[in-house]
C-alpha cells in the first residue's frame, strides 16, 4: 500500500462497532466503507450514503476494495468470522474475546499462519495511559526485572444488564463462567510482561460465590474470579475480574526489582490516566503520562484507548511501525482464563499454560471444546457455575426484555 492510502474498513456489529466507525470518520489512515449487522434497526441508524449496509456476512466480505474487518459481534462468536474474513483476504481486528474454547483458538492461530493476514486483538485496556506507561517503564529499565503484578476489572453490571443481554436467557453474558471475561484485567499485565519477553507458564483459578446480585441479573456464574498466573521467570500475576461486584474498580500495580508503578484508584473505575511511581530510595512521583497522540485519543472511549487499537491496526496494515497485540500474545492473555476455569472445576489444581507459538504444544488441546456454551461445547460442556447452574426465575428475563424494548424504541 502507498504511504498515503487509507485502509478501507468494514465493521461487523453496529453497536459496539460504533467506536470503530467513529475512528474511521476521524482518522487519516482509515475509511469506513461497509457495515454488517443482522439487526436491521441498528444497521439503518447509519445513513451515510457512501457506506454500504449488509445483513449477510458473506456478502459483506465481497464488498469492493474491502481491506480489513472489525469484529464487534458477540464475544463468544468472534473466531469463526475472523477465520472466514482472513481466508477471504481481509485483515482482522477482533474485539474481546478472541475465541470460545481451545480447539477454536488453535484453528484461529493456524488460519493466521496459513493466510499471512494481520490479526490484531483489540484489548483496549492495554492502551490506557497508566498501564501503557508502566509497560514503557519496564521496557526502558526504570523498574528493573519484572517480579509481581496485580490487575483488576471489577464492573457492577446490574444496572445495564438488560441493555447488554436483551433479556435473552442463553445470551453469552448470562452463560459464561466467572473466569471467561478476563482480558481487561490479565491483558495489560501480559502486555507489560511480554514487552520484556516473559510468557505465562502456569495458572490457578478461584471463583467467587453466586450472589443475590447475579440472581437478580439472571446470570449463572459466580460474581467474580481470581486468576493467579506464574510467568517463565517466576514472577506472579494476580487478576481479579467480574460483572457482579458491589463496586467498580479498574486498577493495575506492577513491581520490579527497582520499585513499583501503579495506576490511580478511586473506587469508580477511573484513575487509569494517572501513574504513581515508587522507585527505591525516592519519593513517590505522581504524574499523568502524555502520549504524542493523546490529543487525538481524548475524543474516544475507555480513556482514549479505543483510538489506539484502531490506529495501530491500520498503521500495521499500511506497513508502518505499530504496537498491535498479535495472535500469540492474544493467547497469552486469554488461554490462562480458560484454563483457570478448568482449575476451578478441579478444586483449584494448577494448570500448565501452553505456548501456542509451538505447534507441538497445540496437539494436546486440538480437540478441547470445553466451555459453558451449550451450542458449542459438544460433550465437553462445563457448568457456568462450578457448583452447578442455579435456577433463574423466567420473570427476570421477561422484565429485562420489556425494559430493553422500551429503551430500544427510545433510541431508534
Amino acid at each position: 500500500m502507498s504511504e498515503n492510502k487509507k485502509v478501507k474498513v468494514g465493521v461487523f456489529g453496529a453497536g459496539r462497532g460504533g467506536t470503530m466507525m467513529k475512528y474511521c470518520g476521524y482518522a487519516d489512515n482509515a475509511e469506513l466503507v461497509a457495515i454488517c449487522d443482522w439487526d436491521e434497526p441498528s444497521l439503518h441508524c447509519h445513513d451515510d450514503k457512501n457506506v454500504a449496509l449488509y445483513t449477510d456476512f458473506d456478502e459483506f466480505l465481497k464488498h469492493d476494495g474491502l481491506d480489513a474487518v472489525v469484529l464487534a459481534n458477540y464475544a463468544n462468536e468472534h473466531a469463526p468470522y475472523a477465520m472466514k474474513a482472513m481466508r477471504a483476504g481481509k485483515h482482522v481486528i477482533s474485539e474481546v474475546l478472541p475465541f470460545k474454547h481451545l480447539k477454536e483458538g488453535i484453528e484461529l492461530i493456524e488460519t493466521v499462519e496459513e493466510t499471512g493476514m494481520i490479526y490484531a486483538y483489540a484489548e483496549n485496556y492495554c492502551y490506557m495511559p497508566a498501564p501503557h506507561e508502566i509497560r514503557e517503564l519496564f521496557k526502558n529499565g526504570t523498574l528493573g526485572e519484572f517480579e509481581y503484578a496485580e490487575g483488576e476489572y471489577m464492573h457492577n453490571c446490574e444496572d445495564i444488564w438488560d441493555r447488554i443481554t436483551y433479556g435473552i436467557p442463553e445470551h453469552w453474558r448470562n452463560t459464561m463462567s466467572a473466569a471467561y471475561y478476563c482480558t481487561h484485567s490479565i491483558g495489560p499485565m501480559i502486555h507489560i510482561a511480554s514487552a520484556i519477553g516473559h510468557k505465562p507458564v502456569k495458572v490457578t483459578g478461584f471463583e467467587g460465590p453466586y450472589t443475590s446480585r447475579m440472581a437478580r441479573m439472571g446470570a449463572l456464574a459466580g460474581h467474580m474470579a481470581m486468576i493467579v498466573i506464574t510467568l517463565e521467570n517466576g514472577a506472579i500475576l494476580k487478576s481479579i475480574h467480574g460483572v457482579g461486584p458491589s463496586a467498580h474498580s479498574i486498577w493495575y500495580s506492577c513491581y520490579g526489582a527497582n520499585g513499583r508503578a501503579e495506576s490511580g484508584r478511586d473506587g469508580t473505575g477511573c484513575g487509569t490516566d494517572t501513574v504513581y511511581l515508587a522507585i527505591d530510595g525516592k519519593e513517590v512521583e505522581k504524574y499523568q503520562p502524555k502520549d504524542p497522540l493523546a490529543e487525538h485519543a481524548a475524543q474516544f472511549g475507555h480513556g482514549g484507548s479505543d483510538f489506539f487499537t484502531m490506529y495501530n491496526f491500520c498503521e500495521k496494515i499500511l506497513g508502518r511501525e505499530a504496537e498491535i497485540i498479535d495472535i500469540y500474545e492474544t493467547c497469552d492473555m486469554f488461554v490462562p482464563g480458560l484454563l483457570a476455569y478448568e482449575s476451578i472445576l478441579e478444586g483449584g489444581m494448577p494448570k500448565d499454560v501452553p505456548n501456542f507459538r509451538n505447534k507441538e504444544e497445540r496437539d494436546a488441546y486440538r480437540n478441547n471444546t470445553a466451555c459453558p456454551f451449550p451450542e458449542f461445547a459438544g460433550d465437553m460442556l462445563q457448568p457456568s457455575y462450578s457448583k452447578g447452574n442455579p435456577d433463574v426465575d423466567p420473570a427476570i428475563y421477561a422484565k429485562q426484555r420489556e425494559a430493553y424494548g422500551r429503551e430500544r424504541k427510545y433510541r431508534h
